[in-house]
């Protein structure tokens, strides 16, 4: 058996090849729209499918300081194999919130799993038959569906006072992957439509969206934060590994071994300066999710910074772009890749601002706290 730091030594090592795969196969992903099979078994083999995997099921229950780390590392290599990682790692987290039997369904022969989905909007149809659901439909938008072993996918369902948002977990085998995906940036998520034409989902393989803002009982951490106090802080950390990456690209091809322009220093200090400051949002909010208290404060906080930190990513990459001149146009500029890739993922509607904003202001005032930027981790 493994040690401890040997368990450690050999995570790192997968890291590595990770890192290793996904640049050499940067290129190659834009051209195909999809991530190569080479990277998405690499993307196992470094652990984000059981990032958050319960570990009764073997999984690592891990933190979001990890997975932000991990993940924004991976971006500044290719941002559309750091995106599929965090949503790998999301959504192995959503799959933990079914019954127990459909967890079994996914899990019984090991945490390495990949699962794609497409949960929101509610799209699809799901009619109630005997024993589950028919799930027929398009539903759009499931990154990594490609190398996906499970689909989460999500419909409206008739309830006594209405109608609810339910999840349903759905075989790869039983979905049609529609090449739809011809994105700006993150060309390589592979971010398609999959059609389902009349698959029955067992009621132990559904639960309804709102069990995301309820802890699951005696859980870990990680399943113990509503699914808002989070979702922004993962999709953003793939944001700040590409902006990174542009910062990069920027000095290598703008300004090393060229003689400076007036301007340079002060453009790359306030580049620089505002993905740093996004970074420290996003660890911030990351240990509020790891250690701080779970209120409607702290959880309107991690919204407001993921969604700010966004924001300062997508403006670094929109200056370094606009100041790269005429090789920035080229389609090898890597920094014009990040921008491509920084202004697709931060449009992403969990990263919204207005909506993180408001829900800001309505928890704060019912907190009454007096608002002056200095709230804490816990």
């Amino acid at each position: 058996m493994l040690t401890g730091g040997c368990v450690v030594d050999v995570r790192q090592d997968a890291r590595g090849a990770l890192a290793d795969a996904a640049g050499r196969d940067a290129r190659g992903a834009e051209e195909r729209r999809r991530l190569g099979p080479e990277v998405a078994a690499a993307l196992v083999d470094a652990g984000f499918p059981r990032h958050f995997v319960p570990a009764k099921w073997r999984g690592e229950a891990g933190s979001f300081a990890g997975l932000l780390a991990d993940t924004s590392a991976v971006a500044e290599v290719c941002a559309a194999t750091g995106w599929c990682a965090a949503l790998y790692a999301a959504h192995g987290r959503l799959a933990s919130y079914l019954p127990e039997q459909g967890q079994r369904d996914l899990w019984a022969d090991g945490p390495d799993v990949r699962v794609a989905a497409s949960v929101v909007p509610p799209q699809g149809r799901a009619t109630a038959v005997p024993g589950g659901w028919r799930l027929a439909g398009e539903w759009r938008l499931a990154s990594g569906v490609d190398h996906a072993e499970w689909v989460l996918l999500a419909s409206w369902t008739p309830v006594a006072d209405g109608r609810e948002h339910r999840i349903f977990a759905v075989p790869r085998s039983a979905v049609t992957v529609r090449d739809t995906w011809h994105s700006v940036g993150l060309r390589g998520t592979g971010s398609n439509s999959v059609t389902v034409g009349g698959a029955v989902v067992p009621t132990h393989r559904s639960f309804p969206l709102s069990a995301l803002l309820r802890p699951l009982p005696g859980a870990a951490r990680c399943h113990s934060v509503p699914y808002p106090m989070v979702a922004a802080l993962i999709f953003a950390a793939p944001v700040l590994g590409a902006a990174r990456a542009g910062l990069r690209a920027w000095t290598t091809e703008c300004v090393q071994g060229k003689p400076y322009r007036s301007g340079q220093g002060l453009l790359l200090a306030e580049a620089s300066a505002r993905v740093h400051a996004a970074g420290l949002l996003l660890e911030c909010a990351a240990d509020r999710a790891d250690r701080g208290e779970v209120t409607p404060l702290t959880v309107a906080e991690n919204r407001r910074d993921a969604a700010t930190a966004a924001v300062l990513c997508r403006e670094a990459a929109d200056q370094l772009f606009h100041a790269s001149g005429t090789r920035g146009q080229s389609p090898d500029s890597l920094v014009q890749r990040a921008w491509r890739d920084v202004t697709t993922a931060a449009g992403h509607g969990a990263l919204a601002l207005d909506g993180a904003a408001d829900a800001y202001l309505e928890a704060a005032l019912a907190h009454g706290v007096d608002v002056r930027g200095s709230e804490g981790a816990g």
